[in-house]
């Protein structure tokens, strides 16, 4: 996985799945498949509503295990299967656990290579690079669970 962070307000991430770019698109727009993935190491995704569709609306909850939760939102501006999404990521500030707001565009691209799916994904404008940096380390964490997904056989069978 490569990570770029040219200019501090967007984060960038180049990956290649070893999954067909079909199951990859599905794993990011279908709920049951994006709860087994999303959220950082201590906070995975508890709950997920997706329509994906332009205008669709999309709503996470990350949960610890002591019961905090991290509420996420957003609405889809494009979805072209299986090669393209572009939609807002909205966190609702959590001061209690020490989580700031954050209202934020991500566009992520899919292409087929030889059975395997090179993703390209940004996500931007972070306000501080503290709070870009979180979410490196949230996305990083949620990429290598996905990797995990498509190494076992539950992701062939929902393809």
């Amino acid at each position: 996985m490569k990570v770029e962070n040219k200019d501090g307000q967007a984060l960038v991430f180049t990956r290649t799945f070893a999954a067909p770019r079909e199951l990859v698109f599905k794993a990011w727009t279908t709920a049951a498949m994006v709860k087994n993935w999303w959220g950082c190491g201590k906070f995975p995704a508890c709950d997920v509503e997706m329509d994906a569709r332009p205008g669709g609306r999309w709503r996470g909850c990350l949960r610890s295990d002591a019961g905090d939760e991290i509420q996420l939102a957003g609405k889809f501006i494009e979805v072209v299967r299986p090669e393209r999404l572009v939609f807002t990521f909205v966190r609702e500030a959590a001061p209690e656990i020490g989580v700031e707001p954050v209202d934020t565009r991500v566009t992520v691209t899919f292409t087929e290579q030889a059975g395997k799916t090179l993703m390209q994904f940004r996500q931007e404008i972070f306000t501080t690079t503290e709070l870009r940096d979180n979410h490196q380390d949230g996305w990083t964490t949620s990429f290598a669970r996905l990797d995990n997904i498509f190494a076992t056989q539950e992701a062939v069978a929902a393809a």
